[in-house]
């Protein structure tokens, strides 16, 4: 999205800062197109995670990215560095939908939504005080960067109902692993493609695939075809590292009309 690179180099409208909340979710950060907030649930595991959302109030015809959110825009982005006791911060995405703003395809949202977000502390038997620098896009016609500054004593009211509630919610909402009958099997390719056999439940009309650009890896909207009966997504690949990675993967999200599945990718 053309017009979000030119807000981000030009205006830095967007940028605010939260004070300090006394209980398990942090104030609202107001922008154009919403609202922000940090919510926690509950005392950390015995690993020292601690689950918790970025809550996305959307304004009705907004819309905020996914994990990729295509060749001009940003997505979700944290970080803790700020906080007491807190060593990390990790982002899981529900199912995203395929949205075209004139400009390009991309991946995203356009309904209020609770991004689920992990954050693991140094030392679990330990207080903490999160506070966590956030910056995301919300777009209308136009889209604005949205950065602001959200602090969080998670063990403050952590036995919010409410709270609790709404995390077990937006984590309930994840794609499930894949399985034999819902999932995508990796074709050949070539330096240029990205090619997968997808099986799902249901519509093959409702049905579609999300490739995470990671790891100096950028990816097209796939192209849908049939082979053989079975459905398939060719992905372009528009750059690609100059060597091919040889651990972890990529992020894929395949949609269904019957719910959704994640997993990785090898690297092509």
């Amino acid at each position: 999205m053309q017009s979000l690179k030119i807000l981000m180099l030009c205006s830095a409208f967007g940028l605010g800062t939260s004070i300090p909340a006394s209980a398990s979710s942090s104030i609202w950060y107001n922008s154009e197109g919403g609202q922000v907030r940090l919510v926690t649930s509950g005392k950390p595991d015995e690993a020292g995670r601690v689950q918790g959302v970025l809550d996305i109030a959307l304004k009705p015809g907004w819309k905020t990215y996914w994990r990729d959110p295509g060749d001009a825009g940003v997505p979700p982005q944290i970080d803790i560095s700020p906080s007491t006791n807190v060593a990390s911060a990790a982002f899981s995405f529900p199912p995203p939908q395929r949205h075209d703003d004139g400009y390009g395809k991309w991946a995203g949202y356009d309904h209020p939504v609770s991004l689920p977000v992990t954050f693991t502390l140094s030392a679990a038997d330990q207080p903490a005080i999160i506070v966590a620098d956030v910056f995301l896009g919300i777009c209308e016609t136009i889209c604005i960067p949205v950065q602001t500054r959200l602090t969080i004593d998670p063990a403050s009211d952590a036995d919010n109902a409410k709270d609790a509630a709404q995390v077990k919610a937006a984590f309930a909402a994840l794609p499930a692993p894949p399985r034999p009958d819902f999932g995508v099997n990796v074709l050949p390719g070539d330096h240029e493609t990205l090619i997968v056999e997808a099986s799902f439940p249901g519509d093959p009309e409702a049905a579609d695939f999300f490739v995470a650009g990671e790891r100096d890896y950028m990816f097209g909207a796939p192209l849908r075809s049939q082979k053989d009966g079975k459905l398939v997504f060719t992905v372009p690949i528009l750059d690609r590292p100059s060597t091919t990675p040889t651990d972890g993967g990529l992020h894929y999200t395949l949609t269904s009309a019957d719910g959704a599945v994640e997993g990785l990718l090898p690297f092509p």
